[in-house]
């Protein structure tokens, strides 16, 4: 059975269909959300996800979307990992028979195996290490606090999207977009002054 540790093949070294998921060239991995040019700040250091992942499965079996939830939820909502970048690290860990996938009413239950629970008991410190850094990125990429109802409120919108896929007709695409671009204009402009405020 492969081991999670053991590579042949250093990062910067390995050829492309050997990389892991999110991993670029120097074997850094890619910051979601700046998907044209150049990189962001770095979230997770290599090797950091697929651990982080392993650990909630070991906590819970669990869908993909709740994994993506509760990571957000570890940063205190300044952070979600997207879809593109968990699903393909689930499907390493499974591929790696750390992990199994079930498939129920279409969507994957994924729930730790023997050998998932044996490379996290050798990686304990590692463990450790990554929740330290989950909670140095937090502070950083918070910068500042937002209110527990904006967190939900973000969530929510975002979660409305991703269920909204298939249904994009272009009279669709026209009312959201002006829908969601006038609520960022009215964040924008602020609170608009009452009828007594303004005589």
């Amino acid at each position: 059975m492969k081991n999670m540790r053991e590579d042949k093949h250093p990062p910067h070294h390995r050829p492309p269909h050997l990389r892991e998921p999110g991993e670029d060239r120097d074997g850094f991995e890619k910051r979601p959300g700046r998907e044209r040019g150049g990189r962001g700040p770095r979230v997770f250091a290599p090797g950091d996800l697929k651990l982080l992942l392993l650990a909630l499965i070991a906590e819970q079996p669990a869908h993909g979307y709740d994994l993506i939830r509760k990571i957000e939820g570890l940063f205190e909502g300044a952070y979600c990992p997207s879809p593109g970048v968990i699903y393909p690290t689930l499907t390493f860990l499974e591929e790696s028979e750390m992990v199994v996938g079930d498939a129920l009413a279409g969507k994957k239950l994924y729930t730790i195996t023997d050998a998932g629970r044996q490379s996290l008991e050798d990686q304990a410190v590692a463990l450790e290490g990554v929740r330290m850094r989950i909670d140095v990125s937090k502070r950083s990429l918070r910068g500042h606090d937002r209110p527990p109802e904006i967190h939900e409120a973000v969530h929510n919108l975002r979660h409305a999207l991703q269920m909204h896929h298939g249904r994009w007709t272009p009279e669709e695409i026209l009312r959201v977009s002006e829908l969601l671009n006038s609520t960022a204009k009215a964040v924008v402009d602020g609170p608009q002054p009452t009828s007594e405020e303004s005589v």
